[in-house]
């Protein structure tokens, strides 16, 4: 009854179980529910958040992933990868570890000075390529459809010619109201540019989110001081992530797209198949 419950109710409490087989006649504790639990390989774990995927998200991954599965290598080589992200200036660092004697904790070397509600952030836009990053833009107040396409004009552009996209690149970018609006849909076209038809709420199918991952794993290793810093220490370690890196994400997108087949269409674990020294 435990088994069957928690397989069909994953959320269910240790009570809950108390209580369902109290009113089924079987008195037990909680000390005894989590014994059992452990001995057929389960265990407590926070519940991952993922984005609210509705019937229409999750067709939509389904039908681009069946699309594109069977897409060559030197498809995924010709796209340039981009996205926005948000890098707190101290809550990562409270992550890390340190070696230390039992009543250590707290020697200054072996903590880490945080602030509340991780002392404010800086938003950063940024893409890369099977062949490395691009450039790394810090947007600087709220981030309208023109300021989009005044980044993608200063730093996406020349990115393209610094990565040496050659001909038959196409760009990928989310379906955010401000990269879908008509202004920028002009601008693009324009341009010539060839986009990624994306779908929506589908962070996993994005490789530059390992990218961000790492990036943010770096910068808090060097713990920068303001925002100043925060800005200089990403700019400094975003160029120094290996072509070879970019390359392999690019080299594995399949993995990513049967994935989510497999999953039916819901979200997939992204981040450590890929990178699997990080903990995400």
């Amino acid at each position: 009854m435990i088994m069957r419950t928690v397989r069909n109710q994953p959320r269910t409490t240790r009570e809950d179980l108390v209580n369902d087989l109290k009113a089924a006649g079987t008195i037990v504790t909680k000390k005894t529910i989590s014994n059992t639990l452990r001995r057929e390989g389960l265990k407590s774990c926070s519940a991952s958040k993922v984005p609210l995927l509705k019937k229409a998200h999750i067709h939509a991954r389904l039908k681009f992933a069946n699309e594109h599965l069977n897409d060559s290598e030197d498809n995924w080589v010709k796209v340039l990868w981009s996205d926005e992200t948000k890098i707190e200036l101290f809550s990562i660092n409270s992550t890390c570890h340190v070696w230390r004697r039992r009543n250590a904790a707290y020697d200054p070397k072996n903590t880490i000075p945080t602030v509340k509600h991780g002392g404010g952030n800086i938003m950063l836009w940024g893409c890369f390529s099977a062949k490395g990053t691009g450039q790394l833009h810090r947007i600087k107040g709220t981030m309208d459809g023109a300021m989009y396409r005044q980044i993608l004009g200063e730093n996406f552009l020349p990115s393209t010619r610094a990565l040496k996209m050659g001909r038959g690149w196409v760009f990928q970018h989310d379906n955010d109201p401000k990269h879908m609006a008509k202004a920028t849909k002009e601008w693009l076209k324009k341009k010539h540019i060839k986009v990624l038809e994306w779908p929506s709420q589908s962070p996993d199918l994005n490789p530059i989110e390992n990218l961000w991952r790492e990036l943010k794993v770096r910068v808090a290793k060097r713990q920068p001081l303001n925002f100043n810093d925060l800005e200089k220490i990403c700019k400094e370690e975003w160029d120094k992530i290996s072509p070879e890196m970019c390359a392999n994400l690019v080299a594995n997108y399949k993995k990513r797209l049967t994935s989510v087949i497999a999953n039916k269409g819901f979200v997939t674990k992204k981040s450590n198949t890929y990178f699997p020294h990080l903990k995400c």
